[in-house]
């Protein structure tokens, strides 16, 4: 049976408003709001307490719009129509296979492991799948153009994890909806990773020096990821793809960390002339 479109636009878009205002209302420890901005002031305060580059002001360069591209990319983009295009879009993708009799996509059974097994499986695969768009994002003209925003940082700290182009969100849920939705995951709530990929990526993006001794090996890091940042690398391409795991990067050679990077410029060429402000930047292709 054919899916009304326009009904499930409507009731995503109503639906989420009223997720919405039920976070802000409804304090929790289950809450997506609460738990990003107690992630934000206790990676921050970490921030003062412990300073890599010392000379870097609390209240970096562009600190205050970083933040509002983290609540705006977190929040914002889902109200004003990001789950409501995605939702349709799934209907329009399941209405598809079911012309052709498929009506479960399901490829591998996880759902009888243990949840912990469940959990890491999912986390692995995401991050895999992840670091392939990321390389993807910085090999194809087009794709690079959305993700020079993020690369426009010129200092680096925690709320520079979410400053990046709407469309990224876009790219990578696309890309990852069909490997992951092929796996029969029996877990109803991933609410616990993505809190912990969130609170990786900040720490990866903050001005604190952590290193991982043996784990650096497995898992990303500040000291590493700030050269992804770096504006002279020694390949165009770029090296550090790593999210939340280092692990690809030193499998497939594209792990770089000749030094320490605490005092290398941040950007790209030209990133002069690149606009400073939010509307500028999410409109410039």
């Amino acid at each position: 049976m054919k899916s009304d479109y326009w009904e499930i636009a409507k009731n995503s878009f109503f639906g989420y408003k009223d997720y919405l205002v039920h976070e802000l209302l409804n304090p929790s420890w289950h809450n997506y709001f609460y738990w990003l901005l107690g992630l934000s002031l206790v990676v921050w305060f970490l921030e003062y307490l412990f300073p890599w580059r010392t000379n870097q002001s609390i209240v970096r360069k562009d600190f205050w719009l970083d933040g509002f591209y983290m609540f705006f990319n977190f929040f914002l983009f889902s109200l004003i129509g990001y789950s409501a295009i995605s939702n349709v879009f799934v209907a329009l993708f399941n209405d598809f296979l079911g012309l052709f009799g498929i009506t479960n996509m399901v490829a591998i059974e996880l759902g009888s492991l243990p949840a912990i097994v469940q959990y890491l499986i999912m986390f692995i695969i995401a991050d895999f799948i992840q670091w392939n768009t990321h390389r993807l994002l910085h090999a194809v003209p087009k794709l690079w153009e959305y993700h020079k925003l993020h690369h426009s940082v010129e200092e680096m700290g925690f709320a520079a994890h979410m400053r990046y182009h709407w469309m990224e969100t876009i790219i990578y849920k696309s890309i990852q909806y069909i490997p992951l939705a092929m796996l029969g995951f029996g877990i109803k709530d991933f609410f616990v990773l993505h809190i912990i990929a969130v609170a990786i990526g900040h720490l990866n993006h903050s001005n604190i020096n952590i290193s991982y001794g043996p784990l650096k090996y497995i898992l990303n890091s500040p000291t590493m990821h700030i050269w992804h940042h770096a504006k002279d690398l020694p390949v165009k391409s770029g090296v550090n793809f790593g999210i939340s795991l280092s692990l690809w990067d030193y499998l497939f050679k594209t792990a770089y960390i000749p030094k320490s990077g605490r005092d290398i410029e941040l950007g790209f060429e030209d990133i002069e002339s690149y606009p400073k402000d939010f509307v500028g930047q999410v409109t410039k292709l």
